[in-house]
């Protein structure tokens, strides 16, 4: 409640700033009036800071969208990465720039585009772009639909700003006609929380199809334990992505004789704790073995140089982009045991799983998979033919699709 009247008071005290919303002009555009045939319209309210798991799955539904009879727009919050790195130029993506979490401009100005543009539904990401949204679909008249792509209130190793942060998007989603969950346990954690079965839809991530796929071969048996193996990690480096424990299981194979590097590839969150990474890969005597080479936007070559790909969470994943991309391009994942993960990889089939925070664990079922204990042709072909089963973007983009569909019709 104390939270709720701050956000009403933040309203007032900003409402004389109402007409500065006039700044809302698209970054970049089509004509919607020269199609010939006529899309629903649908406004994506996203954060665009960044360009990692979710923004891909922003920009991946806008491609795979359309066939499917939909037409995606993006309000921006944040514009910093997601308007220079998306692939869809082709959609409009309009400024809507939130100065600080109590600034409200930006719910008049995405009332205002989805009126003016004609869009029949708001999506939201995050829990500021559902504060958001959940404003300006009200103000405009259309329904919205919230996409969850990690619990909010374990996002952070920051606890205060991640309570704060879930409880806004606790009130935000009393206004969602459906939540869309990436994985199975997000869905149990909606449900947990109070909210209704009727309005959980659970769509998983998918990635489109690598064709043709890489022919790798890692080593002939006899010459595993011989050549150098790299293992890849592909992320927004931060606290809950658990790079100590990844170095931490380096320095253990390379104490065993195992002859690995890493190839560690994204920024890190802000400049202090990548001087707290790089200093302990210093004390671990790992600076030879240790490739930081910062973000890229192919991230298919940079699996191509990969024997293994490591993702060593903590907590807060929902179902991870990079995990099914690695799937898709034929390297075997080895992964702690967090939230949707262990719902595309099945521990010792498609991958292995390993425990949260447990460098030794993490050690040890890479080195199988180097000493040959594990068949490293298994688990390729296994997920090659579980990503393509499963988790493809034409499947997301048909789950995504029914919600809308259902939320439209009843509305």
């Amino acid at each position: 409640m104390a939270l709720h009247q701050a956000i009403q008071c933040k309203a007032l005290q900003a409402s004389s700033l109402r007409m500065a919303l006039e700044h809302e002009n698209p970054l970049s555009s089509r004509s919607t009036q020269s199609s010939r045939v006529e899309r629903i319209r649908i406004l994506h309210v996203i954060n665009g800071e960044f360009f990692s798991g979710a923004e891909r799955v922003q920009d991946l539904l806008a491609q795979e969208l359309e066939p499917l009879g939909f037409e995606v727009g993006f309000a921006c919050l944040k514009p910093v990465q997601f308007p220079d790195l998306r692939q869809t130029r082709h959609a409009p993506l309009y400024d809507a720039s939130m100065w600080s979490r109590f600034d409200v401009r930006p719910i008049r100005a995405v009332a205002r585009i989805i009126r003016r543009e004609r869009y029949r539904l708001v999506h939201s990401h995050t829990a500021r772009s559902a504060l958001v949204s959940a404003a300006a679909s009200k103000l405009a008249g259309v329904p919205m639909v919230h996409h969850v792509h990690s619990p909010t209130a374990d996002d952070t190793t920051h606890r205060w700003r991640s309570r704060l942060n879930a409880a806004v998007e606790r009130v935000a989603l009393r206004r969602a006609s459906a939540l869309i969950p990436v994985s199975q346990s997000l869905g149990e954690h909606l449900r947990r929380q109070g909210f209704s079965e009727d309005v959980i839809s659970v769509v998983h991530n998918g990635v489109p199809p690598r064709e043709p796929v890489p022919s790798r071969e890692p080593a002939p048996p006899r010459d595993r334990s011989q050549r150098v193996w790299t293992l890849g990690a592909v992320a927004l480096f931060r606290p809950r992505k658990g790079v100590e424990v990844l170095l931490r299981c380096l320095g253990i194979l390379r104490q065993q004789g195992l002859p690995v590097q890493l190839r560690a590839v994204g920024r890190f969150e802000d400049a202090q704790y990548e001087r707290t990474v790089k200093h302990l890969c210093g004390e671990l005597a790992l600076g030879d073995a240790v490739s930081w080479t910062g973000f890229t936007r192919d991230v298919d070559s940079e699996l191509a140089k990969m024997d293994l790909f490591v993702l060593p969470s903590l907590f807060g994943e929902g179902l991870p982009m990079v995990v099914l991309e690695a799937m898709a391009a034929g390297v075997p994942v080895v992964s702690a045991r967090v939230a949707g993960i262990p719902e595309a990889i099945r521990d010792g089939r498609d991958g292995l799983i390993v425990e949260p925070n447990d460098h030794e664990d993490l050690a040890e079922a890479i080195a199988k998979v180097i000493r040959g204990d594990v068949d490293w042709h298994a688990l390729r072909n296994n997920a090659l033919e579980r990503q393509a089963e499963r988790f493809s973007a034409p499947a997301m983009a048909a789950g995504v699709a029914a919600v809308y569909r259902r939320v439209i019709g009843g509305s």
